[in-house]
């Protein structure tokens, strides 16, 4: 859903939502191109429709990116380009929240980078990164990659990083992570930004150790430990 301002990041499970992810010629916002875009659809806690397609970047990809993705020139030479891609992306989503794992700083900033290069707009619609509940409700384990909870929670990994088979991989990751938000042991160790609701996260400054909204910089507020 397009409009004047960037939707905002929440930090809760919600039941209806649309789970997307992108793959993309490198890791940099800034200079990097899309080369494929899927999502799946969910609602009461079950996909309903799937969106997927890949995007001619109108350059070579490199070869580094491919040997991740495994998607080469020859597969995206009469895909559409990403105006297009995006533009059919943005109808199927309507005004849903998305999700997605490491969105916050990478999905989402190529979606607003492209909109407002395109139409001169934002997606507006709030967002859930699962990289954010996954480090509240797992914090023994070492690291948080999709591919890390996918393993822990024992689901399948068939496709990882082709980005539909991501998102159905997450959408399983996210319903688990809903599930945890639920118990006490989590529950209790959350504490909620009361400016703009975001969870707050233990930072350590110059004077020690504090809480920090998981907003930041969009939100500053601190408390003392």
């Amino acid at each position: 859903m397009l409009g004047d301002t960037q939707g905002r990041k929440l930090d809760k499970y919600m039941p209806d939502y649309v789970v997307f992810d992108l793959e993309t010629t490198g890791i940099s916002y800034m200079t990097d191109r899309v080369i494929e875009i899927s999502a799946v659809k969910v609602k009461g806690k079950k996909v309903v429709e799937e969106f997927s397609t890949l995007v001619n970047p109108e350059m070579k990809i490199p070869f580094r990116a491919s040997q991740v993705n495994h998607i080469y020139d020859d597969m995206v030479k009469d895909a559409p380009v990403f105006e297009k891609a995006l533009a059919d992306f943005d109808a199927f989503i309507g005004d849903m929240v998305l999700v997605g794992h490491n969105i916050h700083t990478f999905d989402m900033k190529f979606i607003q980078r492209d909109a407002k290069v395109y139409w001169g707009k934002a997606f507006a619609n709030d967002y859930i990164d699962t990289l954010t509940l996954a480090r509240q409700c797992l914090p023994e384990l070492s690291n948080h990659k999709l591919t890390d909870l996918v393993a822990h929670y024992g689901i399948a990994a068939d496709g990882a990083h082709r980005a539909l088979a991501d998102c159905g991989m997450n959408q399983k990751v996210f319903e688990r992570l809903g599930e945890a938000l639920k118990s006490p042991a989590v529950k209790k160790n959350l504490k909620i930004c009361p400016r703009c609701g975001q969870m707050m996260v233990r930072r350590k400054g110059k004077f020690g150790q504090f809480w920090g909204c998981g907003g930041y910089p969009g939100c500053r507020y601190t408390e003392n430990v």
